[in-house]
Protein backbone atom coordinates (compact mmCIF):
# COMPACT_ATOMS: atom_id res chain seq x y z
CA UNK A 1 0.00 0.00 0.00
CA UNK A 2 3.05 2.22 0.72
CA UNK A 3 3.45 2.37 -3.41
CA UNK A 4 -0.16 4.51 -3.48
CA UNK A 5 1.30 7.27 -1.42
CA UNK A 6 2.21 10.24 -3.72
CA UNK A 7 2.89 12.71 -0.44
CA UNK A 8 4.01 12.60 2.91
CA UNK A 9 4.05 14.99 5.88
CA UNK A 10 5.38 15.29 9.25
CA UNK A 11 1.80 13.41 10.44
CA UNK A 12 0.36 12.80 7.17
CA UNK A 13 0.05 10.58 3.57
CA UNK A 14 -1.55 11.91 0.88
CA UNK A 15 -2.94 9.41 -2.00
CA UNK A 16 -5.73 10.57 -4.78
CA UNK A 17 -8.99 9.98 -4.08
CA UNK A 18 -10.76 7.06 -5.62
CA UNK A 19 -14.08 5.04 -5.59
CA UNK A 20 -12.79 2.89 -2.71
CA UNK A 21 -12.75 6.34 -0.79
CA UNK A 22 -16.59 6.36 -1.39
CA UNK A 23 -17.18 6.50 3.11
CA UNK A 24 -14.55 9.04 3.74
CA UNK A 25 -16.06 11.17 0.80
CA UNK A 26 -19.59 10.46 1.85
CA UNK A 27 -18.54 11.65 5.16
CA UNK A 28 -16.84 14.98 4.09
CA UNK A 29 -19.72 16.01 1.80
CA UNK A 30 -22.35 15.78 4.62
CA UNK A 31 -20.38 17.48 7.63
CA UNK A 32 -22.12 20.40 8.13
CA UNK A 33 -19.65 22.65 8.06
CA UNK A 34 -18.92 21.28 4.20
CA UNK A 35 -22.60 21.99 3.81
CA UNK A 36 -22.46 25.33 5.02
CA UNK A 37 -18.58 26.53 3.53
CA UNK A 38 -18.89 24.75 0.13
CA UNK A 39 -22.20 23.79 -0.32
CA UNK A 40 -24.65 20.22 -0.26
CA UNK A 41 -23.73 18.18 -3.00
CA UNK A 42 -27.08 15.97 -1.94
CA UNK A 43 -25.23 12.82 -1.61
CA UNK A 44 -26.59 10.71 0.54
CA UNK A 45 -24.99 6.86 -0.25
CA UNK A 46 -22.28 5.08 -0.44
CA UNK A 47 -22.96 4.47 -4.26
CA UNK A 48 -23.99 7.98 -4.96
CA UNK A 49 -20.23 8.23 -3.63
CA UNK A 50 -18.75 5.96 -5.59
CA UNK A 51 -20.49 7.40 -9.28
CA UNK A 52 -19.61 11.30 -7.71
CA UNK A 53 -15.71 9.93 -7.22
CA UNK A 54 -15.67 8.29 -10.61
CA UNK A 55 -17.24 11.31 -12.63
CA UNK A 56 -15.34 14.00 -10.46
CA UNK A 57 -11.97 13.09 -8.59
CA UNK A 58 -10.97 10.07 -10.83
CA UNK A 59 -11.68 11.92 -14.01
CA UNK A 60 -9.52 14.81 -12.90
CA UNK A 61 -6.53 12.84 -12.17
CA UNK A 62 -7.34 11.01 -15.63
CA UNK A 63 -7.54 14.38 -17.73
CA UNK A 64 -5.51 16.68 -15.79
CA UNK A 65 -2.81 14.74 -14.16
CA UNK A 66 -4.01 16.33 -10.04
CA UNK A 67 -7.09 16.23 -8.24
CA UNK A 68 -8.37 15.59 -4.30
CA UNK A 69 -5.65 13.45 -1.72
CA UNK A 70 -7.49 11.65 0.94
CA UNK A 71 -5.35 12.51 3.71
CA UNK A 72 -4.91 9.48 6.31
CA UNK A 73 -3.00 9.40 9.61
CA UNK A 74 0.46 8.03 9.76
CA UNK A 75 0.15 7.65 13.26
CA UNK A 76 -3.03 5.21 13.03
CA UNK A 77 -3.83 5.13 9.08
CA UNK A 78 -7.39 7.27 9.95
CA UNK A 79 -8.86 8.42 7.22
CA UNK A 80 -9.10 12.30 8.22
CA UNK A 81 -10.23 14.38 5.08
CA UNK A 82 -8.89 15.23 1.61
CA UNK A 83 -6.54 17.91 0.61
CA UNK A 84 -6.04 18.71 -3.17
CA UNK A 85 -6.68 20.51 -6.70
CA UNK A 86 -10.07 21.01 -8.91
CA UNK A 87 -10.27 22.58 -11.64
CA UNK A 88 -13.09 24.53 -12.60
CA UNK A 89 -14.28 25.39 -16.24
CA UNK A 90 -14.85 29.40 -15.07
CA UNK A 91 -11.47 29.55 -13.81
CA UNK A 92 -8.17 29.73 -15.55
CA UNK A 93 -5.97 27.73 -13.11
CA UNK A 94 -6.57 24.58 -10.81
CA UNK A 95 -7.60 25.67 -7.07
CA UNK A 96 -7.12 24.00 -3.68
CA UNK A 97 -9.30 22.70 -1.68
CA UNK A 98 -9.14 20.89 1.60
CA UNK A 99 -11.72 19.61 4.12
CA UNK A 100 -10.90 18.02 7.31
CA UNK A 101 -13.71 15.61 9.54
CA UNK A 102 -15.16 17.59 12.01
CA UNK A 103 -13.06 15.31 15.18
CA UNK A 104 -9.77 16.33 13.24
CA UNK A 105 -10.01 20.41 12.70
CA UNK A 106 -8.27 22.72 14.73
CA UNK A 107 -5.19 20.66 14.99
CA UNK A 108 -3.53 21.93 11.91
CA UNK A 109 -3.80 19.00 9.24
CA UNK A 110 -5.91 20.79 6.92
CA UNK A 111 -2.50 23.26 6.98
CA UNK A 112 0.08 20.82 6.90
CA UNK A 113 -1.57 19.30 4.06
CA UNK A 114 -2.38 22.42 2.06
CA UNK A 115 1.54 23.49 2.77
CA UNK A 116 2.32 20.07 0.97
CA UNK A 117 0.09 20.00 -1.71
CA UNK A 118 1.41 23.57 -2.77
CA UNK A 119 5.02 22.45 -2.44
CA UNK A 120 4.10 19.23 -4.87
CA UNK A 121 2.67 21.65 -7.26
CA UNK A 122 5.56 23.76 -7.65
CA UNK A 123 7.85 20.51 -7.70
CA UNK A 124 6.41 18.17 -9.24
CA UNK A 125 3.14 19.59 -11.72
CA UNK A 126 5.17 22.63 -12.98
CA UNK A 127 1.53 24.71 -13.20
CA UNK A 128 2.08 28.32 -13.76
CA UNK A 129 -0.56 29.47 -11.21
CA UNK A 130 -2.92 28.62 -8.45
CA UNK A 131 -6.27 29.58 -6.98
CA UNK A 132 -8.73 28.91 -4.80
CA UNK A 133 -12.34 29.99 -3.92
CA UNK A 134 -13.90 30.42 -0.76
CA UNK A 135 -16.44 31.78 0.62
CA UNK A 136 -16.30 35.12 2.14
CA UNK A 137 -17.25 34.38 5.85
CA UNK A 138 -15.22 31.71 6.52
CA UNK A 139 -12.26 33.22 8.24
CA UNK A 140 -10.41 29.82 9.15
CA UNK A 141 -10.11 28.94 5.40
CA UNK A 142 -8.69 32.53 4.24
CA UNK A 143 -6.46 32.35 6.99
CA UNK A 144 -4.87 29.33 5.40
CA UNK A 145 -5.31 30.69 1.98
CA UNK A 146 -3.07 33.37 2.90
CA UNK A 147 -1.14 31.30 5.03
CA UNK A 148 -0.31 29.53 1.58
CA UNK A 149 0.65 32.89 -0.07
CA UNK A 150 -2.22 33.40 -2.27
CA UNK A 151 -3.65 36.82 -2.49
CA UNK A 152 -7.06 38.14 -2.87
CA UNK A 153 -8.27 38.55 -6.51
CA UNK A 154 -11.60 39.30 -7.16
CA UNK A 155 -14.95 38.01 -5.93
CA UNK A 156 -16.69 35.81 -8.68
CA UNK A 157 -20.23 34.01 -8.88
CA UNK A 158 -19.44 30.52 -9.57
CA UNK A 159 -22.27 28.86 -12.28
CA UNK A 160 -25.50 28.03 -10.77
CA UNK A 161 -24.84 29.98 -7.66
CA UNK A 162 -26.28 33.23 -6.37
CA UNK A 163 -23.73 34.72 -4.36
CA UNK A 164 -20.29 35.76 -4.68
CA UNK A 165 -17.48 33.99 -3.30
CA UNK A 166 -13.79 35.15 -2.94
CA UNK A 167 -11.33 34.03 -5.62
CA UNK A 168 -7.40 34.20 -4.08
CA UNK A 169 -4.25 33.07 -6.37
CA UNK A 170 -0.61 32.64 -6.94
CA UNK A 171 1.69 33.15 -10.24
CA UNK A 172 4.59 30.58 -9.50
CA UNK A 173 7.70 32.34 -10.44
CA UNK A 174 9.77 30.29 -13.27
Amino acid sequence: MAADWIIETGRLRLRAVSVDDADLMLAVWNDPAFIFNVGDRGIRTTEHAREAIADGAAKLFEDYGYGPFCLSLKSDDSMIGICGLFKRDNIDHPDIGFAVLPDYCGQGYAGEAAIAVVDYVRSELDLPALTAIVSPTNAPSIGLIEKLGLTFDRMITMPGDDGAICLYSIVFAD
